[in-house]
């Protein structure tokens, strides 16, 4: 006869407890996410693409690039993205758990987390409400992009447009410049 397996669950409570190892410990419905850091190729980057986001955003104030960010449902559900672009806080949102709007999370592909980011967050950040998930592939020097209700990983390669909410021009983003 088979036996259930029990499959732990936890809070954002409990992820304060977790060590500080080097590891990225992340929950989803309670089901805890486990990758290995960054290493150097993947921090440059999310460096690069902060530094190309952050011109584009800063001068605007109205939104933040942080890195890395975090999308929070309490009590069971709390995702890092490498990058997280959101707009300006407003009054009163001053913890992660206080954001309900979100414009864009970037996930750097790594040998640790490709499976994860492409199979179980990017569909977790559209249903939590993020406008836009960004998957980079630095293998094939690519950005995956999906959005709500459209088709899944639509791969931009040479430039790639964004055009926020509230922002009046897009950015022309130029992947060779990225990846060089």
């Amino acid at each position: 006869m088979a036996m259930p397996l029990h499959m732990p669950t936890y809070t954002v409570d409990d992820l304060e407890g977790f060590p500080n190892d080097g590891n990225r410990y992340e929950l989803l419905d309670g089901f805890l996410l486990v990758t290995p850091g960054p290493g150097f190729p993947h921090q440059l980057v999310a460096s690069r693409l902060a530094y190309l986001l952050m011109a584009y955003l800063n001068p605007s104030g109205k939104a933040l690039v942080v890195g890395p960010g975090a999308v929070e449902l309490r009590p069971k559900t709390h995702l890092e993205p490498d990058l997280l672009v959101l707009p300006a806080p407003r009054a009163g949102e001053k913890e992660w758990a206080d954001f309900s709007r979100w414009w864009l999370a970037v996930e750097v592909f790594s040998r640790g987390s490709r499976m994860y980011d492409r199979n179980i967050k990017r569909d977790a950040y559209l249903a939590l409400g993020v406008a836009e998930v960004w998957l980079v592939d630095r293998d094939t020097q690519e950005i995956l992009v999906s959005r709500p209700g459209e088709p899944a990983d639509v791969a931009q390669t040479g430039k790639l447009i964004w055009s926020p909410p509230e922002m009046p021009e897009p950015l022309e983003l130029d992947l060779a410049e990225l990846f060089r």
